[in-house]
């Protein structure tokens, strides 16, 4: 009878982005013996800042610059990264919305602030993301829970009111009667840009419960800009798993489980697919066919560019915001969105925009900054996405051309070179429907195990799907904690006092 091999490691993570050293904290924190393994020479994954030599001493966002979640997520919030020195400043806007024909649609952290700029839409504002705003740690418990567990918050009498208007806003916003309660096109439009940090059709309720939720965010906490950069909240989570024992190493990929040291359990912060490559042949053939059968959706295609000053837009109150969704009216994202879901580049994609130094001076080296831009294109595009950006942007701040140093491309296609997960430019890991984030990867009730192997995936590929609040990470080591080493009481994340 042959003796199984030892366990090097209680636990072992493939992958550290966010959901990855979400999890390896968690498990490290309760006293496991934790290893990260990292593909890439740096951590951090999809919310890495790195130098890429396009000017001296100007660092890059490589996929995520502002953080709607970064102090709403429940993770993150009991992780309480602001004690552990990350400065995280949420611009006076947290989201603009310029228009061609008419003053910028502005949500300002203040809900009032931005009912007054609506318009015959002031009341509706106020009744509907106002409201939420109220509410909001119900309104991330709905979006950000596991999907299989009723939300805390639901049972208590102040938030039993706002969950239905939760709901009333996503039918309406996600379906074809999507034009109520909103009658100006400003309102419409502001509301329908922020669904814009997914990538689908329009209407769908999958992109509005994103409207609803950052919405609501926006005139809660904000959405803050760390200051240095997106690295700042990794090497947070770096710094506690390395005080807490857990070991990493770089330029470490996996391409099959014979890669991985020996663990009691591993979890893998990586696409369905990739999981499924691992475990070929180890898992349930119906588990690995689902797996495999879990589509990507549509894509991002990148541009870094470097400024010698701020983009001059047409209505300097879009300057004030942390992030500009560009893309116009209501109607003209919708048909954008419809163009690259049948596969073709739109000649004005829906662009997203964020210049970090607008709270954080730092950025700034030798009168240069850096802009972190994307545009949707259909997925596996090769189209160099540089000019379709400048276009974008040029449309709604004429004279940008002339502030842009230098930039550098990346199409849909080669996003996966820098990050193994951004399959085709796919930035959500999955298709964003609302059965594909309810269902991700499976329908199963617990999604994030592979079946009785101690394997688990905590990637966005499962609930609550994409977005930097580490929750996908955090749920799947509850689990393993419970699962596979009978642990009940889950671990404080708070700061040690002696850190």
């Amino acid at each position: 009878m042959s003796v199984p091999p030892a366990h090097e490691f209680d636990a072992v993570v493939v992958g550290s982005g966010p959901n990855g050293l979400a999890a390896a904290v968690t498990l490290a924190r309760a006293g496991l013996s934790v290893q990260v393994l990292e593909s890439e020479e740096t951590l951090g994954g999809g919310a890495r800042t790195l130098d890429l030599g396009l000017a001296p001493g100007i660092l890059h966002d490589i996929c995520s610059a502002g953080h709607p979640l970064a102090l709403a997520s429940p993770f993150f919030t009991k992780f309480d990264v602001r004690a552990r020195g990350v400065e995280l400043v949420a611009p006076e806007a947290s989201y603009a919305q310029p228009l061609d024909a008419e003053p910028a649609a502005i949500a300002w952290r203040d809900a009032e602030r931005t009912a007054d700029g609506l318009g015959a839409d002031a009341a509706a504002w106020r009744a509907t993301l106002g409201a939420l705003s109220r509410d909001q740690d119900l309104v991330v418990e709905l979006s950000l829970g596991d999907k299989r567990s009723i939300p805390q918050a639901l049972v208590t009498p102040r938030t039993l009111a706002a969950a239905p208007l939760f709901g009333a806003l996503l039918g309406l916003q996600g379906t074809p009667a999507w034009s109520l309660p909103f009658r100006t096109e400003r309102a419409r439009a502001l509301l329908t840009g922020v669904g814009a940090h997914a990538i689908g059709r329009l209407p769908s309720l999958a992109l509005s419960a994103t409207s609803a939720l950052l919405g609501t965010i926006a005139h809660g906490v904000g959405w803050p800009i760390p200051v240095g950069g997106s690295q700042s909240i990794m090497d947070a989570l770096v710094s506690d798993l390395r005080a807490h024992g857990g070991q990493l190493t770089t330029g470490h990929r996996v391409r099959t489980w014979r890669d991985v040291p020996p663990a009691r359990a591993v979890l893998l912060d990586t696409t369905a697919g990739a999981a499924a490559d691992i475990l070929a042949n180890r898992l349930p053939r119906p588990l690995e066919a689902a797996l495999r059968r879990f589509r990507h959706g549509d894509a991002a295609a990148k541009v870094d560019f470097v400024l010698s000053g701020p983009v001059p837009w047409r209505d300097p109150d879009v300057a004030l915001a942390g992030t500009q969704h560009l893309g116009g009216t209501r109607h003209q994202m919708a048909a954008a969105e419809a163009e690259v879901a049948a596969g073709r580049v739109p000649e004005h994609p829906v662009t997203l925009v964020s210049d970090p130094s607008l709270v954080d001076p730092s950025r700034i080296h030798g009168g240069l900054r850096p802009l972190w831009t994307y545009a949707h294109v259909p997925a596996g595009s090769t189209i160099d996405p540089t000019e379709l950006v400048t276009r974008q942007i040029e449309r709604f701040a004429p004279g940008f051309r002339d502030v842009i140093v230098t930039s550098r491309g990346i199409p849909a296609s080669e996003m996966a070179h820098h990050n193994p997960s951004l399959v085709g430019g796919d930035i959500s890991m999955g298709r964003v429907t609302m059965w594909d984030m309810i269902a991700r990867p499976t329908a199963r009730w617990d999604p994030y195990r592979l079946a009785d192997t101690g394997w688990y995936l905590c990637s966005a590929a499962t609930p609550p799907g994409p977005g930097v609040h580490g929750m996908n990470g955090w749920h799947a080591a509850r689990r393993v904690l419970r699962q596979e080493f009978g642990i009940r009481e889950m671990p404080d994340l708070s700061p040690d006092p002696r850190d």
